[in-house]
């Protein structure tokens, strides 16, 4: 792992495969490690250099003030294509999860000369917060149970992990797999305060970041080859958010993960290699 320095920032990296093949570059939601190291692995080993990357405020890119972010949705757009630019590898297969799929979708239509093919993993076409009528919202069941826990000590890496872990229960998600996760995300967080780990662990700053204008009505727009992955059992996104996604972008192909949620299983990660590398 490394940083790349892109307009005055820097993005915390990693690469696999060969650096003379076609760059995947793969938005985090909000750190690198949303992204599976077994998928990382796949793609590489299919011809590509996959570059992941933690977005402003998590992992090893600078972190400033998580509550008070000074930058938008659309400065984290331009993040990726810059990092493209940068890696020497434009235009890129981009691709993003979660939140990190919002950015994705924003910097293809905001740069469309920096990508050759988009893939988006359990997102949706609006900005944190209330969807549109015709967009499932989160389920409410779980998002009470959810956010009824009590925060951890978030200088205890363990307490940390087992709230990672039920969260995960909750979601649908594997324990085991979020509980490693958290612990090696709370390994690169720089600082035990709550409100940087909210961003590295739960994503919270995207609810501060100014995500305007709408993106939604330009998805017509978007002329590369584009991939929608979704889990079925998502209840933070549901699926139907996906179908939207596949419906609205000329030509995409929709890929539902029957046994998923909002993480990529061990079990998809063939599946999704696949479909990413048929796509460019």
């Amino acid at each position: 792992m490394t940083t790349v320095n892109v307009h005055g920032i820097a993005l915390g990296v990693e690469s696999f495969g060969d650096p003379g093949t076609p760059l995947v570059l793969l938005a985090g939601a909000p750190t690198m490690l949303s992204w599976p190291d077994a998928l990382c692995e796949r793609l590489a080993a299919g011809g590509r250099r996959v570059v992941r990357y933690d977005l402003r405020d998590s992992g090893e890119s600078t972190t400033a003030d998580p509550q008070a972010p000074a930058y938008t949705l659309r400065d984290l757009a331009a993040d990726a294509a810059a990092l493209a630019d940068a890696l020497g590898g434009a235009p890129a297969h981009l691709a993003g999860i979660g939140v990190g799929g919002m950015v994705a979708q924003v910097a293809v239509l905001d740069h469309p000369g920096a990508f050759r093919a988009l893939t988006l993993v359990g997102t949706r076409a609006v900005a944190p917060g209330p969807p549109d009528d015709d967009l499932p919202d989160h389920d409410r069941a779980t998002m009470s149970r959810l956010f009824a826990r009590p925060m951890p000590d978030w200088a205890d890496r363990a307490a940390v992990a087992e709230f990672a872990a039920a969260g995960a229960q909750i979601l649908g998600d594997d324990p085991a797999a979020a509980r490693a996760l958290a612990a090696r995300v709370w390994d690169r967080t720089p600082s035990t305060a709550p409100p940087v780990q909210l961003a590295n662990q739960l994503g919270l700053v995207f609810a501060r970041l100014d995500c305007t204008p709408r993106w939604r009505e330009r998805l017509p727009g978007i002329e590369v080859p584009t991939l929608v992955v979704h889990g079925r059992r998502n209840r933070f996104f549901p699926v139907g958010n996906g179908e939207a996604l596949a419906r609205e972008i000329p030509g995409a192909r929709p890929l539902v993960l029957d046994e998923a949620a909002t993480a990529i299983p061990d079990a998809a990660v063939g599946e999704v290699a696949e479909a990413m590398l048929k796509l460019g």
